[in-house]
């Protein structure tokens, strides 16, 4: 399943109108369609049924252990979890929010109720639940697909790898090299923690029902950075600073930053954020922290 912005997605889908257990009972057969979850607005969701491409995503999975430990996000009706449950190899847990689709996956994958959480993934304690290393796979609703990609970041010690599935835009922005427009802070961010990969695309009329947009799979895998070379809080505030008026060159971009004379006489300070790369950000970073400390800061 992917999920897409709608205007009514932050809305609850478990509000009924008829109250008692008998408009419990009414509400969660207007959602089911025979044995299948409905589709929902206010949660905009988008059913993924094309098999072909729900087992090229579960392939891109790379197992380099004996054992992975993997966490899907959003598993809906189990489209990626029917292949996900083959891989021996494969210690799956998964977090969906949405109560229908896990009253669905409870009957179609009894095996997998200890492992199935129903609640909001921005929400998990993600060390209690994984105490070593492991995965992250699904497909993510574009509405909170931002925050999913921070969480990733803040556990990125933990997090091996990720393997999704989003809105094509989003996808193009994380995998976007400096120089290009679509490269941003997300892309900075993530690619200076994980090696990114663009694999394929998908097209809308693999979802019931077709989205608008086209989708996109990526691959995030970790890299040999254990740590930046820099205060790593300094550098997310240099580069959302950056980035929040793109369009204007460092010196002036930077300026609530109390530059020295120094830095922003470099030939550096001349470049908008989108032309650095993430090591040139680092550096940068690493001259405020000195010129900072050089003050007494």
């Amino acid at each position: 399943m992917i999920w897409f912005e709608s205007p009514e997605a932050h809305r609850s889908p478990f509000i009924f109108r008829t109250s008692g257990l008998f408009g419990l009972l009414l509400g969660s057969m207007k959602n089911m369609i025979g044995d299948k979850v409905r589709a929902k607005k206010s949660l905009g969701q988008h059913f993924l049924h094309d098999q072909g491409i729900a087992r090229r995503i579960v392939e891109s999975l790379q197992l380099d252990s004996d054992r992975l430990a993997v966490l899907e996000i959003g598993p809906g009706m189990g489209v990626l979890t029917k292949f996900l449950v083959d891989v021996e190899r494969i210690n799956l847990k998964l977090i969906e929010i949405d109560r229908d689709s896990v009253t669905y996956l409870k009957k179609n994958y009894p095996k997998l109720e200890p492992n199935l959480m129903e609640g909001d993934f921005l929400e998990l304690d993600l060390k209690e639940i994984f105490p070593a290393p492991f995965a992250i796979i699904g497909n993510f609703p574009y509405n909170i697909s931002s925050q999913i990609f921070f969480k990733a970041l803040a556990y990125k010690d933990q997090v091996t790898q990720v393997v999704c599935m989003l809105q094509k835009e989003v996808a193009d922005r994380i995998a976007s090299r400096e120089g290009n427009k679509t490269y941003g802070i997300l892309s900075v961010l993530l690619q200076a923690y994980f090696d990114i990969e663009y694999l394929f695309k998908v097209p809308p009329g693999v979802f019931t029902p077709p989205p608008k947009v086209m989708s996109a799979v990526i691959r995030l895998r970790r890299n040999q950075r254990v740590a930046l070379e820099c205060d790593e809080k300094l550098f997310v505030t240099v580069v959302k600073q950056a980035f929040n008026t793109r369009r204007k060159t460092l010196r002036n971009a930077l300026k609530n930053l109390t530059l020295t004379a120094e830095i922003s006489a470099l030939e550096l300070m001349d470049k908008r954020a989108e032309q650095l790369s993430v090591d040139q950000f680092v550096y940068l970073t690493q001259l405020i922290e000195k010129s900072r400390g050089a003050e007494g800061i």
